[in-house]
């Protein structure tokens, strides 16, 4: 893995270095003061790499939300600790489920494809954020980073590194994320190429819970009338348990584009002047992912009393699995706008893509006693389903096809449609479509969005649902296609800052862990209904944002999900000093009880309960905070879950896992643009 990022980093170099050379060299700087423009970000289209228009980290606005773990969403089930893992419980904000299933649950800390940004600034930017809080025994760290530059108006670089990192509230419950990756870009005239390469390497300990509920919600009943006790002195089902995982990303995408020269010559113009304008472009891209998942735990007594089954090993577990994944498209699109009569472009492609999954546990070598209690390591085992070693291997081969239909340009209406069918391999009868309508009109002086998206997929299970072997999981299934319908539109009205959205989704085949920690399909079907209101609010200095989610579950037995949440923000702003911008104010979270998910960290998988399953929520999130920013500069203060204990102290968002308990909690972020 060393070697390939080697090979990928040089690639990079060689390519921007010989591109850089055959450009002119940028006119001198004069020392007269000029004004810049702050340039602009965009993401990237799957597959062909069409840009999607993104904005510059530069916000002050919920700065501080993002060193605050159980603010990660509106609804977010976690075990608790910032870098640790963690689920959306607003279902129509979940991420799709990724092949390699274990990378999920810390996905919100980690990169994705969605997540990659390019910029093309007309000066260097770096951009610096630290964040940190907490004492020497709970404290908490985040450092990040951000450059890009151009070498000239074509070619852009830009590099980034995230360091998380925290000792957790309670005991054995560290954790750690090293995120870095490059981007880079070619945008000439007849030739496109843009690259980025991703890693990420997250350590997480994994605790199991705390033993018993009451230390949180009523700790006087466990310790004979005493009502305060230390987070990290609460006693944890697992002390020695260790989850892994390591993945990467390396994209590449070349177009080259056929058209005709178009005269643009202004009247006052002294010099001719022509502009390129693309008919046809010719795209090829390729996609390489890795991942690593490893699992350990070194304490057999623990996994006795944890875990239903022990198949390999009883004294320790030490689970691996590996994935990769190596995609190649080619695609042709007539861009649009080319002609006046062009008022859509249209594409089409294909992607053929080999993956290989490999999961294996170290089994016992020899059989005796285990160490801790004199038990044999033979009257542990499980037996195993017939066939089934302790190592699996498979290689898969993969085909789509697929099309684009897309207005992006008019002030009435704008769409896009994109349709992939599978035709190779376990992929064959995959369908998916989907699409979005957007219309925009003057009502007065401002203007009125209203917006409608949906999509039909019938997607393929992860092969990873379908076969796993480990020391304490071992499935093999014949899951069928999930099919899921949704359809949703939303209403913007700026005058009265109010964004209201609806959706209504069928899912049928659905696939969930049951109270077993076991994947199971559910055959039947599951109508999803969700309603959001988005409402801001401001007199003068005083702000006030609030945003409502209503949702619907059929079964909540297989999709359990809180009926109501909100987040309101309350706060001034105001200037003082002429350059100072403050926000000082206070947020808060609640969503309503339901069935929770509980957590299996031997599989990074969240799973429904049993019976009499315990309901989490109910229970409000509370933070104090002031933000500013001077020129440049950002800075935050938080004082997070500052109403710990007053209203009650069941602040769980999962079975035995309580949120961070009250904390202070700084930031500071500047922008080292020249």
């Amino acid at each position: 893995m060393n070697r390939f990022i080697a090979i990928i980093f040089s690639f990079l170099a060689l390519t921007f270095t010989s591109a850089a050379q055959t450009q002119r060299e940028l006119p001198k700087v004069s020392s007269e003061k000029k004004t810049y423009k702050p340039g602009n970000a965009w993401t990237l289209s799957w597959p062909l790499g069409t840009h999607v228009e993104s904005t510059l980290d530069t916000l002050l606005y919920g700065m501080q939300r993002e060193f605050v773990p159980a603010l990660s969403s509106d609804a977010w089930a976690t075990t608790g600790t910032f870098a640790g893992e963690g689920i959306n419980m607003l279902y129509f904000q979940r991420p799709e489920r990724s092949q390699f299933i274990f990378e999920d649950a810390v996905e919100h800390w980690s990169p994705t494809f969605k997540k990659e940004k390019f910029y093309n600034v007309y000066i260097p930017m770096t951009l610096l954020t630290y964040d940190f809080g907490g004492n020497r025994d709970n404290h908490n760290d985040r450092l990040k980073g951000v450059f890009a530059g151009n070498v000239n108006k074509k070619i852009g670089l830009g590099a980034n590194v995230d360091y998380l990192y925290s000792k957790g509230a309670y005991s054995y419950q560290a954790a750690k994320n090293l995120v870095y990756g490059l981007q880079g870009y070619y945008n000439g005239d007849r030739y496109e190429m843009q690259a980025f390469l991703e890693h990420y390497n997250s350590l997480t300990q994994a605790n199991g819970g705390i033993t018993d509920d009451l230390y949180i919600t009523d700790p006087a009943v466990l310790q004979g009338g005493v009502d305060n006790i230390e987070p990290k002195s609460i006693p944890t089902n697992l002390t020695r348990a260790k989850n892994r995982v390591v993945g990467a990303e390396f994209y590449m995408t070349h177009a080259y584009k056929l058209g005709f020269w178009k005269d643009i010559t202004q009247p006052t113009d002294t010099v001719k002047r022509e502009e390129f304008v693309p008919v046809t472009k010719f795209v090829y891209s390729f996609d390489y992912r890795y991942g690593h998942h490893t699992f350990t735990n070194t304490s057999a007594s623990e996994a006795r009393d944890f875990w239903e089954n022990v198949y390999f090993n009883p004294s320790s577990t030490n689970d691996q699995t590996k994935w990769r994944a190596f995609t190649n498209t080619v695609g042709i699109e007539m861009i649009e706008g080319f002609q006046t009569w062009a008022k859509f472009g249209l594409a089409a492609y294909a992607s053929y893509e080999i993956s290989r999954f490999n999961t294996e546990t170290v089994a016992a070598e020899i059989a005796g006693s285990d160490g801790e209690n004199g038990t044999s390591s033979s009257e542990l085992l499980t037996p195993l389903p017939e066939g089934v070693g302790n190592a699996i291997a498979d290689t898969r081969n993969r085909l789509w096809v697929g099309g684009r239909l897309e207005k992006t340009r008019g002030s009435i209406l704008r769409y896009a449609a994109d349709a992939k069918f599978g035709l190779i391999g376990d992929a064959a009868g995959e369908i998916d479509i989907r699409g979005n309508l957007e219309t925009r009109f003057r009502l007065g002086k401002d203007t009125v969005v209203i917006a409608a998206d949906g999509f039909f997929r019938n997607s393929t299970p992860s092969y990873l649902l379908q076969h796993y072997v480990s020391n304490h999981f071992v499935w093999n299934n014949d899951f069928g296609k999930t099919r899921s319908f949704r359809v949703g539109g939303h209403l913007f009205i700026p005058w009265t800052n109010t964004d209201i959205s609806a959706g209504v989704e069928n899912v049928q085949n659905y696939i969930y862990f049951n109270s077993r920690s076991l994947p199971e399909q559910y055959g039947g079907s599951v109508q999803l209904l969700n309603i959001a209101l988005d409402q801001k609010l401001r007199f003068g200095i005083w702000n006030w944002n609030n945003r409502l989610t209503y949702q619907v579950t059929s079964n909540s037995d297989v999709i359990p999900l809180p009926a109501f949440s909100l987040y309101s923000n309350m706060f001034i702003e105001f200037t003082a000093f002429k350059v100072l911008r403050m926000q000082i104010g206070v947020d808060c979270d609640y969503y309503t009880k339901y069935k929770g998910l509980s957590y299996q960290p031997a599989t990074m998988q969240f799973h429904v309960q049993g019976a009499d399953p315990i309901e989490v929520g109910n229970f409000a999130v509370a933070n104090a905070y002031f933000n500013a920013k001077i020129q440049k500069t950002r800075f935050f203060i938080v004082w997070s879950h500052v109403n710990q204990g007053l209203f009650g102290n069941n602040y769980f968002s999962m079975p035995h896992y309580p949120i961070d308990p009250r904390q202070l909690r700084f930031g500071l972020s500047i922008d080292f643009a020249n």
